[in-house]
């Protein structure tokens, strides 16, 4: 039995280990920013690349090494660089391969600084970005009957889960020619494979299931041996949003619970999400393992899970909304996701306040809108908190 032969489970635990002379059983953290050479020609010869020595800690770190070997094993990947943020993952895959006169085609339905990155600082730069509504086969198609550099999505997307065929959109994308970059951070790297689609990179941030905790920030970024060496690599490498040893060896510990933790908050998402669709102050719900999701073939098809995420619409707007949050006891009201704690965010007024009230009603945002992230607690206490909660909504 091989490696290969193990589930994911089992590289969540042990994939990218890498002992020191001292055999320890858990993971080595290396806190060191420079390495040492044997000699000024080993020196000069390792930052030809000619060696396998590490060179500084942006470049890489034995710890941060490990990490993303197992990232990459997890994802199916060739090859994972781990990096300080989720934010930082994201621009770097979109920065590294892109010069002024290159265009984007993008899902409007993003988070709120993914949206801002394409909305207001790439355009500054003379790339032109095209958004499309991601569940619109049509508009994809026209989007991208022209020459495209990238195309980039979220799926289930921040905040209202909408699901976007992957394999659809990516056959589309590859006849524009785009390297297609997915967020992937909803569904974990557990529950869809966006390079077994069609992607071509992954994002992730780790700071949401991975980590987990609410402990620390981290991002990834995995693709293909030839895009991360030849384009993502010297832009990472100059730039430095590199992920440090302690938060590398944090994720390592992390990923070891992670099929066991996100396993639980489905089922507390799917069991909350049942409880609102038949509440009488809640006026829609947004989970993929719904039958009423508009997406519900296309996730079932694309996902072998639906989530840690719900969002519902409470009747009454922003004012409601707030009275709900302010009255619950067990959920927490946070902007954070995936952690063992279950949190509750406003996205009109916290993730996506950024965007004008056009921006927010193009993307489907309402202020009634509220996400919860399940978290590990009983579902029966989370569920009676949701209740209660919703009793002081007039």
């Amino acid at each position: 039995m091989t490696d290969e032969n193990w589930h994911s489970n089992t590289h969540l635990v042990h994939a990218g280990t890498a002992r020191t002379s001292n055999n320890e059983t858990s993971e080595a953290l290396f806190m060191t920013s420079g390495f040492v050479y044997e000699n000024a020609e080993q020196a000069a010869a390792s930052f030809r690349n000619e060696t396998d020595n590490f060179v500084y800690s942006r470049y890489g770190n034995p710890t941060t090494l490990m990490l993303e070997k197992r990232l990459a094993k997890l994802e199916g990947a060739e090859i994972c660089r781990a990096t300080g943020s989720g934010m930082a993952a994201v621009f770097s895959a979109l920065a590294c391969q892109l010069s002024a006169g290159d265009r984007i085609v993008a899902s409007r339905a993003l988070f709120g600084a993914c949206y801002a990155i394409l909305n207001k600082i790439l355009p500054k730069w003379g790339v032109e970005v095209v958004f499309v509504s991601g569940g619109d086969e049509n508009e994809w198609e026209q989007a991208l009957s022209i020459p495209t550099k990238i195309v980039f999505l979220e799926t289930p997307s921040n905040p209202l889960l909408q699901i976007i065929d992957l394999e659809c959109v990516c056959a589309l994308a590859k006849k524009a020619g785009a390297c297609v970059i997915v967020d992937n951070v909803f569904a974990t790297p557990l529950y869809q494979k966006p390079l077994e689609l069609g992607a071509d990179i992954v994002t992730y941030s780790a700071t949401k299931h991975i980590d987990g905790q609410g402990r620390l920030l981290a991002g990834a970024v995995l693709g293909n041996a030839e895009f991360m060496t030849e384009q993502f690599l010297p832009f990472y490498r100059q730039t430095g949003p590199t992920i440090s040893a302690f938060n590398a060896w944090i994720m390592l510990k992390s990923l070891e619970t992670l099929s066991v933790r996100v396993e639980r908050q489905t089922q507390n998402a799917a069991a909350i999400a049942s409880e609102l669709e038949m509440h009488k102050n809640v006026k829609s719900v947004f989970y993929p393992g719904l039958p009423s999701h508009p997406n519900y073939e296309i996730a079932k098809r694309q996902m072998s899970g639906s989530g840690s995420i719900v969002a519902f619409e409470i009747n009454g707007g922003r004012e409601n909304a707030f009275a709900f949050l302010n009255a619950l006891r067990v959920h927490l009201i946070s902007n954070n996701l995936g952690d063992a704690k279950s949190l509750v965010t406003h996205p009109a007024s916290t993730t996506h306040q950024n965007l004008s009230d056009h921006e927010r009603a193009l993307i489907g945002i309402k202020e009634g809108h509220l996400r919860i992230s399940s978290g590990l607690e009983h579902k029966d206490d989370l569920i009676a908190d949701i209740l209660q909660a919703l009793s002081h909504v007039s």
